[in-house]
């Protein structure tokens, strides 16, 4: 019988016991909708403290919602955002950043999930010429979708170039607290410190019942967003909700402990997982997440008692994800299961 719990998603985690509390908190009597209530500038202030007194923050539904956003707010329709092949924005959001924003994207094929300079500068032409999508935006994620993550050096390499040519860096931070807590330094260094000028935080990863935020390094670059929120149908009436679960999440370092927590069992899952034969690993665990090829006979198996996600057929190699309530008998448990169907 498949269990409960497995390694498909962190986004099928339960909501942290501090989110639901905060939420509880929220819901006494009545508050001005749309955010123009005490929770909601009480987090945004927050905000400003862990990433920067200059930053300004949209708390959104979803992340496909905040990476929306993010590309509208700084490009127009006849522009083109350049990203990973395997970026979120280009595979798993049914096309929604180039509906919504008209942006046609260029993607970069990729190894390791993380694009580089010399990558990134094979697009940097046909500026002026009116046949030609003009790239304004580099969109690089963190941690990227093959679980890597990129260093501050890499991230800041990046910015100053896009800079130099008067383009923006998006970052889609789904699994931010993931990188930050894989490197030991704090939100804002792994992001606006390193030159970042928009990010999708994500929360729903890290413990949240519902909600992301939308991080602008700059009010000039955030002009109009609120409207364009809006226009996106992103505006939650009863955003008191969301703030409230951010003002829990990054209250006390609970991003950071439940980030730690997550990557720490990755690194158990994959130390297990390493001296199993026949089983390679294909990505460093440099977060939450284990990528490996298994024989392909056993797939079915394994998924009739933990869900997981074969992430490519073709190699046979699947994803697992850990996230802050993952425990260690959970490892135990899937490791054991997985020895068992090695043997058969």
């Amino acid at each position: 019988m498949k269990r409960l719990r497995g390694f498909a998603s962190d986004n099928n985690a339960s909501v942290h016991p501090d989110i639901i509390q905060a939420l509880i908190n929220a819901n006494e009597g009545h508050a001005v909708g749309y955010g123009d209530d005490v929770v909601t500038e009480r987090t945004r202030l927050l905000f400003k403290e862990v990433f920067g007194e200059s930053v300004e923050p949209f708390f959104v539904y979803n992340g496909t919602g905040a990476n929306v956003i993010s590309i509208q707010a700084l490009a127009r329709t006849f522009n083109a955002v350049v990203c990973a092949r395997t970026a979120h924005i280009n595979v798993d959001e049914c096309g929604a950043p180039e509906k919504i924003s008209g942006c046609k994207l260029l993607p970069i094929d990729t190894d390791n999930g993380k694009i580089t300079v010399e990558q990134i500068g094979a697009f940097m032409h046909g500026f002026g010429f009116e046949h030609h999508a003009q790239p304004k935006l580099i969109s690089i994620t963190q941690v990227t979708e093959l679980g890597t993550v990129y260093t501050i050096e890499e991230i800041r390499k990046i910015a100053d170039y896009v800079h130099g040519l008067g383009l923006y860096l998006h970052m889609d931070g789904a699994r931010l607290a993931n990188a930050a807590a894989a490197l030991e330094c704090s939100l804002a260094d792994v992001s606006f410190n390193a030159g970042v000028d928009v990010l999708s935080f994500g929360g729903t990863k890290n413990g949240l019942m519902f909600g992301e935020a939308v991080v602008f390094a700059n009010a000039e670059l955030a002009e109009n967003v609120k409207y364009i929120r809006k226009q996106s149908t992103q505006l939650h009436s009863k955003l008191r909700y969301t703030s409230a679960q951010f003002e829990a999440l990054l209250s006390n370092e609970l991003w950071l402990k439940n980030a730690k927590h997550a990557n720490e069992m990755a690194q158990l899952l994959a130390g297990e997982v390493w001296e199993i034969e026949g089983i390679e690993i294909t990505q460093p665990v440099d977060s939450n997440g284990v990528f490996a090829i298994v024989p392909k006979a056993i797939i079915p198996k394994l998924q009739e008692e933990f869900f997981f996600y074969v992430w490519d057929e073709a190699r046979s190699e699947v994803r697992w994800m850990t996230s802050f309530d993952t425990t260690k008998e959970d490892i135990q448990e899937f490791v054991a299961v997985l020895k068992k169907a090695m043997a058969e």
